[in-house]
């Protein structure tokens, strides 16, 4: 995977977990981890939507599972489309999270059926990217959290000061950090996008993520 494959995918992360903070009562999509958080705040009184939050796990679970069938069948019987095919199995997701939030609109009830479906298809969709990384056996970039990047910039940076930028190792270390940087920048744009996007078009602004994804199946395919 490529440090601009990385910045888009980081970039649609942001993206749509900040949308669905917005829409579905803080519920994280991609940072899947964080619902415990909201959970713990909740049944302290604080907040609301807590079996949306609960949902989170075992559908995040799902989309992982159900990406890892897909992409190990496709890697016996159709492999120069594996790739492609995540980017295609997401896309279809997101798409399903477009409508049932289109239908599930106006959103009040956080227990209401079609917004729990809603959750659920959402968090299956960036359970997809978050694994897809690890089917591929990829060397990229967390895309999908930023907390573990955030650690390595630091890191690099005190090793840089300590070291300087001279030799192989000083490069790498380098290199390393702009991939980083452009990555974390590429998920805050997205989730200041997501948000604006939210606002002004509602689930239709899902319409983004979705032709990126097309359009990158598209082209791991050609070039497969």
């Amino acid at each position: 995977m490529n440090r601009h494959e990385d910045t888009v995918l980081a970039l649609i992360a942001g993206y749509v977990d900040t949308l669905g903070f917005i829409a579905l009562f803080g519920l994280f999509t991609a940072h899947v981890t964080g619902n415990f958080v909201l959970i713990g705040a909740e049944v302290a009184g604080v907040g609301q939507g807590v079996l949306l939050k609960l949902l989170a796990f075992p559908s995040f679970i799902v989309g992982i599972a159900l990406s890892s069938v897909f992409f190990k069948f496709l890697e016996r019987n159709h492999s120069a489309d594996a790739a492609s095919a995540l980017y295609l199995m997401q896309a279809v997701l997101l798409t399903a999270f477009l409508v049932t939030g289109w239908q599930a609109a106006p959103i009040a009830d956080a227990s209401a059926p079609m917004v729990l479906l809603c959750g659920v298809l959402g968090t299956m969709a960036m359970g997809v990217q978050n694994a897809r990384g690890k089917l591929l056996q990829t060397t990229g970039l967390p895309n999908t959290v930023m907390t573990g990047n955030v650690t390595q910039v630091v890191l690099d940076v005190v090793e840089l000061i300590h070291r300087g930028t001279r030799g192989g190792h000083g490069q790498q270390v380098s290199e390393r950090l702009r991939w980083t940087l452009e990555a974390m920048g590429g998920f805050a744009a997205g989730a200041i996008a997501g948000a604006l996007a939210y606002v002004r078009f509602s689930f239709a602004a899902l319409l983004v993520p979705v032709a990126v994804l097309l359009f990158m199946a598209w082209k791991k395919k050609g070039a497969a």
